[in-house]
Order: structure tokens, then C-alpha cells, then sequence
């Protein structure tokens, strides 16, 4: 392997003969679409919390509950459904509890288990905030881009999101 600096970006690139390693051009596209996605992500979070109060992981929770029949899931699946680890959602649940959002029953078909239930108030904060926080995503993501481009988009998260599905065994 030989070691060069990239003085571009000013971060030691490793490169190996056989080509197994990415070339700095593109380590550039993946660091502008890294750094672009949390540009986003921080913008919109900010947008947010500001607007409504609520943090992205809570409107997160409160989406995948408003979405339910009966506006509950098994705490298992609502870490499934916003892609966090079941410690991670626990903390956070115990937060949205104090303040009223969601409230944790027992599992009507599994006593092991308990069920996520979203409250009128936490109903009522995500439908409050989703009118600007799609505003926030239209202004910020979709009006940027052309339509080819939002389809372009569309293709390759897809088939990022086919590849990490195979990797995984999804």
C-alpha cells in the first residue's frame, strides 16, 4: 500500500495497488454527500425544534405511532420502525412520557413485552408540527433539485438502500 496526501481535502489517503480502496475523487463525493446529509439533517432538526418544540427523534416516534392502527406498537417494533437501538428508545421514551407524548402499557398479546401508545397530546404535537417540517423538507431538499435530479435521488438510495438490504440479509 502506498500513503499519499490528497491536498484537496488534506487527509491521508491510502492506497492500495489492487484497487481496493477508494480513489480521493471518490472519498470527495463520499465526504460532500456525508457532509451534505448532515448539513441537511442539522438544518431541518433546527427548523424543528424551533417550530414545534419536538426533536427530530421525537417526531420520529410520534410519525411511526400516528401511523399505527390504534396508534400503538410493541416497543420492539417502534425501535424497528425509527432505526434505533432498544436502549437508545427506552431513554428517549421515558423522556416523551414525562412530557406526556407517549405512554407505555402492558403488551395485550405478550406479557413480556410493553406497547408504545401515542397520547392525544403527542397526536396533536406531530400533526402541529408537520405542516412546517414538510415545508422545512420541500424548501430545503425537494426545491432544489430538478425532477430529473429527484429522480436520480430516488434511483440511488434505492439501490443503496438493495445493497445494505443483501449485505444484511434482509
Amino acid at each position: 500500500m502506498h500513503h499519499m496526501i490528497d491536498t484537496s481535502t488534506r487527509e491521508a489517503v491510502v492506497m492500495a495497488q489492487d484497487g481496493e480502496h477508494p480513489t480521493a475523487g471518490e472519498l470527495r463525493i463520499w465526504r460532500d454527500y456525508i457532509e451534505t446529509a448532515e448539513a441537511l439533517r442539522s438544518e431541518i432538526a433546527a427548523r424543528l425544534q424551533s417550530d414545534s418544540a419536538l426533536s427530530p427523534g421525537d417526531y420520529a416516534v410520534l410519525l411511526a405511532l400516528s401511523e399505527e392502527p390504534g396508534r400503538r406498537l410493541r416497543s420492539s417494533d417502534l425501535a424497528a420502525a425509527v432505526g434505533w437501538e432498544r436502549s437508545r428508545l427506552s431513554h428517549h421514551l421515558r423522556r416523551m412520557e414525562s412530557r406526556g407524548l407517549v405512554w407505555r402499557d402492558e403488551c395485550v398479546a405478550d406479557s413480556r413485552g410493553a406497547e408504545v401508545v401515542l397520547t392525544e397530546a403527542g397526536a396533536r404535537a406531530q400533526r402541529e408540527a408537520a405542516p412546517s417540517h414538510l415545508r422545512a423538507v420541500r424548501e430545503l431538499f425537494l426545491a432544489a433539485l430538478s425532477p430529473e435530479q429527484t429522480a436520480a435521488v430516488r434511483n440511488v438510495t434505492a439501490t443503496l438502500r438493495a445493497s445494505l438490504d443483501a449485505q444484511s440479509g434482509h
